[in-house]
């Protein structure tokens, strides 16, 4: 079993800025990839970027550039900075890790609000 816990949403006008945090706790060695997924009210969820333990990255082409997805080992913790926010990034974001045998796991999530 792996937990996750995010942090960090909050609040911020357009062009704003935060960081989200997510703390990995249980079996992590079992982690292949991790990530960050969004849900809008009234749509369905969607990957917004994915690290996996390579170091190799994937963006959704509606935040490449915007978003930045980190990965601290030592920390078990992964993070998305997120620069000039828009409205249409408000949603509840959710941290992911996938399992090397394909289990998914999710976080609770953690509301972002982006003021126009």
């Amino acid at each position: 079993q792996v937990q996750l816990v995010e942090s960090g949403g909050g609040l911020v006008q357009a062009g704003g800025s935060l960081r989200l945090s997510c703390a990995a706790s249980g079996n992590i060695f079992s982690i292949k990839t991790m990530g960050w997924s969004r849900q809008a009210p009234g749509k369905q969820r969607e990957l917004v970027a994915s690290i996996i333990t390579a170091g190799t990255t994937n963006y959704a082409n509606s935040v490449k550039g915007r978003f930045t997805i980190s990965r601290d080992y030592a920390k078990n913790m992964v993070y998305l900075q997120m620069n000039s926010l828009k409205p249409e990034d408000t949603a509840v974001y959710y941290c992911n890790a996938v399992a090397t045998w394909g289990q998914n796991y999710w976080g609770q999530g953690t509301q972002v609000t982006v003021s126009s």
